[in-house]
């Protein structure tokens, strides 16, 4: 999968800038953008999370990016298929799939204490379907790669990106063009469930 830069932690992240200590910020304000959060311990954990957060859903179709860059994420998305339910992780598979697609599960490179953002490099067509499409998008994202605000955000942006596509997403999709009445999922996902990863190199 294309992305703006490929290893964001090595090549992007600033000494100083990405710290753990912003995460209690990052929670409270995607909280208040209407961002389901689970905070936990490893990739086991957020496995039995992610099924748990699925069963409300009952989802038949299933994409998701991700897995290429991370071989536990790969595992987890194959474990998701059932008798039931279809997973795809194929580019082509999720371009065929994305306008039929229940849920969409995604990855995000870092967040943002100050607004409660993820960010999120979507430089390849099927990244951007799997946040933008489905109903229901769920988010990984390690919980220490936590910037304060908006400025330190493009500061790390800018020392890696040259073209593409990187997007910042505060809570699901909503407007309030209607009569002045805010709706949520008329022009993205209904629910953003984000699961914050505290360890990505422990048990999985």
């Amino acid at each position: 999968m294309k992305k703006v830069c490929a290893n964001w932690p090595a090549e992007a992240f600033i000494s100083g800038l990405v710290d753990a200590k912003h995460w209690q910020a990052f929670e409270e304000n995607a909280k208040l953008a209407a961002a389901e959060i689970y905070k936990v311990s490893d990739y086991k954990a957020a496995e039995k999370t992610l099924k748990d957060v699925l069963q409300e859903f009952s989802p038949k179709e299933i994409i998701a990016v991700g897995g290429e860059e991370n071989s536990v994420l790969a595992g987890i998305y194959s474990r998701l298929a059932t008798d039931t339910t279809k997973v795809y992780t194929e580019k082509f598979d999720i371009a065929e799939h994305a306008p039929s697609a229940d849920v969409g599960i995604s990855t995000a490179e870092f967040g943002i204490g100050e607004t409660g953002s993820l960010v999120v490099d979507n430089f390849s067509y099927e990244a951007r379907v799997t946040s933008m499409l489905p109903f229901v998008n769920v988010v990984f994202v390690n919980a220490n790669y936590m910037v304060e605000n908006v400025t330190t955000a493009c500061q790390i942006i800018g020392k890696v990106f040259d073209k593409g596509y990187c997007g910042f997403v505060t809570g699901p999709s909503r407007t309030a063009d209607i009569e002045r009445v805010l709706s949520l999922g008329v022009h993205g996902p209904n629910r953003l469930i984000v699961i914050a990863v505290e360890n990505e190199g422990g048990e999985n």
